[in-house]
């Protein structure tokens, strides 16, 4: 007697009821392995993007914006800093290193950064085609940019003032593609990266030139303009490298972002004082900042958790009364199948096979539908996407929900599986 075709030949008897059962129980555990798909991306994310940078330096406003525009490319900039005071800031001897960043264009929804060569260096980028950008003008492509936007070498793209897909275009200065990276994992996969002079080139400011002409368009660059959502945009951006010795830094220099590296550990109980103590400016701590938002985000995903332990729990409710249900129908059938020469352990066997079989299908479809749906996720919620989303990973502790499965349908099936074992084989045929 094969006892798995017998199983699987009375869940297909009663498949409405089985296929609800399965469902319920697949929709429990997919909540489940959509919440560690997400837990441990956003970790990598976080570890990937934020290792090394010790504190972010920016203009006043919100800490968690600071930290998600200037570290994950995923909010809009607080505002800019003046020249002076971010080399005030890299110049003191609490400070290893500081990363300039200069954001405030895109190109099709992709951010321009202005910065220097040791922004791709903190991430280990290497190029994958060309050279890393030189002169004013010239760019150098993430490998996401590349695909998605079908950028090559050479090819020549205008800005867009915003970070939008939408904006006013720098026309006059076209941008010549000069290098690609290779794929990183990180945030330079997304981004357009070139030199600060380039950005603060594009706004107007041409160095030495500008200080001996007209500063009239200059002017006009520190007007305000309406972003694609309708709100008033910052002032442009007007980042630059350190001015040559002796020589004065022009007017109107900004900069958005510092990424520290402390050159001491007192240095952070120190630095962020001082930061803080300038008006203009704010110091955010990637370490806190992302403690917080994981604790604020905790709270809806605890939340979501126990509603997925409900489903389950629910789940593990319906496959026991449907088998009890069904045990109750065929007490004759089990019976008879005694006389005929089952033993009580194949009874027993038979039932909890029956559950075990709902469970694993239930199991299976549900790190299925858990990982469709965070691909679903990852391709309609751009978010999900800037933060390097993905369903096609396996991440550790979705074995133990096939276990977790195959556990609620054993308790789920024991009672019934002890009444099949004690079927009384007389008593039972002589009802009918």
């Amino acid at each position: 007697m094969n006892l798995f075709q017998l199983s699987l030949s009375y869940l297909r008897r009663r498949w409405l009821t089985t296929v609800l059962n399965v469902l319920l129980l697949a929709l429990g555990l997919a909540t489940i392995v959509v919440l560690l798909l997400f837990d441990h991306q956003l970790e990598e994310t976080r570890t990937r993007n934020a290792a090394g940078i010790d504190l972010v330096v920016g203009a006043s406003g919100s800490p968690m914006q600071l930290i998600l525009s200037s570290i994950f490319h995923i909010d809009a900039p607080t505002g800019n800093i003046p020249l002076a005071e971010a080399e005030r800031i890299q110049q003191n001897r609490m400070v290893k290193e500081a990363i300039p960043l200069a954001l405030g264009d895109s190109y099709q929804g992709y951010r321009i950064v202005g910065t220097t060569a040791a922004y791709p260096a903190h991430y280990g980028a290497e190029l994958e085609a060309g050279q890393w950008w030189g002169a004013n003008g010239t760019l150098v492509i993430g490998s996401r940019v590349a695909a998605e936007a079908g950028l090559a070498l050479g090819d020549t793209v205008v800005s867009m003032h915003g970070l939008g897909e939408r904006g006013m275009a720098h026309g006059e200065m076209p941008l010549v593609i000069v290098g690609q990276m290779a794929r990183t994992g990180t945030v330079l996969d997304r981004l357009i990266l070139t030199s600060v002079e380039t950005v603060w080139a594009v706004h107007g400011d041409h160095g030495d030139e500008d200080n001996e002409g007209d500063h009239g368009d200059e002017d006009d660059h520190q007007e305000e303009a309406a972003d694609e959502h309708g709100h008033a945009a910052a002032p442009a951006v007007r980042p630059a490298g350190p001015p040559r010795p002796g020589a004065p830094a022009p007017q109107g220099r900004q900069l958005t972002a510092l990424l520290i590296k402390y050159a001491s550990p007192i240095a952070a109980a120190m630095l962020p004082r001082f930061v803080d103590s300038i008006d203009v400016l704010q110091a955010a701590a990637p370490a806190r900042e992302m403690t917080r938002l994981f604790s604020l985000l905790g709270i809806g995903v605890e939340a979501i958790r126990a509603f997925a332990f409900i489903l389950i729990f629910a789940a593990a409710l319906g496959v026991f009364i449907a088998l009890y249900n069904a045990l109750k129908a065929r007490r004759y059938d089990l019976a008879v199948m005694r006389a005929l020469g089952a033993t009580r352990a194949q009874l027993l066997q038979h039932v909890l096979l029956e559950g075990l079989l709902l469970a694993g299908i239930g199991g299976l479809l549900g790190l299925a539908l858990g990982h469709g749906a965070m691909a679903w996720l990852a391709a309609t919620v751009a978010q999900a996407e800037q933060m390097e989303l993905t369903g096609w990973v396996w991440v550790e502790g979705e074995g133990l929900v096939l276990v977790l499965a195959l556990g609620v349908g054993l308790l789920a099936t024991l009672i019934p599986a002890l009444q099949a074992y004690r079927t009384d084989i007389a008593h039972t045929l002589a009802r009918g």
